[in-house]
């Protein structure tokens, strides 16, 4: 029996891969190469550090672990001075909608996301009240597809993995519920997110009947 939702923010929620797309392309093009919105695919579900080290290796810089914690901050930086104004038209469709449906139904709710700027983002959208608990980049130390984020969901919680189902929209993702114990609801295309116990567009096509299908 489904006891609680597990949801990844971005591209879940909302969308900030453009505000990360931006940031991501100003620090490249500040250290003398470019970087493309393929390469930004890429990144979907990796930690900011990882990402980071990623973009170093395609753009041919070699970096040491002090410089790159200092250009990380910056990047982070400016994504932050972005996602400051974002506002509660950025939710994604059907989101608010089958969050308060869920918990309406007495199910409970978490965030499972690598962002470290995730309670910023539900704040400024208006939707940090319809989660009982946020697990994300300041509670954890292992990027996705280790099942860290979504085990400490399940926890904080005080549920069994078994009882909870992830909605994610990257492979990552969906790897790390799986590897959890949980069902998952991919988000996006089924050709990118194979494993995944159920996909659909976005959350406007989720409802109780298929929640409770799983």
């Amino acid at each position: 029996m489904v006891k609680a939702c597990i949801f990844d923010l971005d591209g879940v929620i909302v969308d900030t891969a453009v505000y990360h797309f931006k940031a991501w392309k100003r620090l490249a093009n500040h250290l003398g190469f470019d970087f493309t919105e393929e390469e930004n695919e890429k990144l979907k579900g990796v930690s900011r550090v990882r990402s980071l080290q990623l973009i170093l290796e395609w753009g041919g810089v070699e970096k040491t672990t002090k410089e790159q914690s200092k250009l990380a901050d910056l990047k982070n930086s400016w994504y932050v001075e972005m996602i400051k104004e974002m506002k509660p038209d950025e939710i994604l469709p059907g989101a608010e909608e089958f969050l308060l449906m869920v918990r309406n139904a007495g199910l409970k709710t978490a965030l499972g996301s690598a962002s470290k700027n995730s309670r910023t983002i539900l704040e400024k959208v208006g939707l940090i009240e319809l989660f009982d608990s946020i697990i994300d980049g300041n509670n954890v130390s292992a990027s996705k597809p280790d099942p860290e984020v979504f085990l400490k969901g399940a926890e904080s919680l005080g549920l069994n993995p078994a009882d909870c189902v992830v909605f994610e929209d990257a492979i990552a993702g969906v790897e790390a519920a799986l590897a959890g114990g949980m069902k998952v609801v991919g988000i996006g295309d089924s050709a990118n997110l194979n494993g995944a116990n159920l996909v659909v567009a976005g959350l406007h096509e989720m409802n109780l009947d298929k929640l409770y299908k799983l």
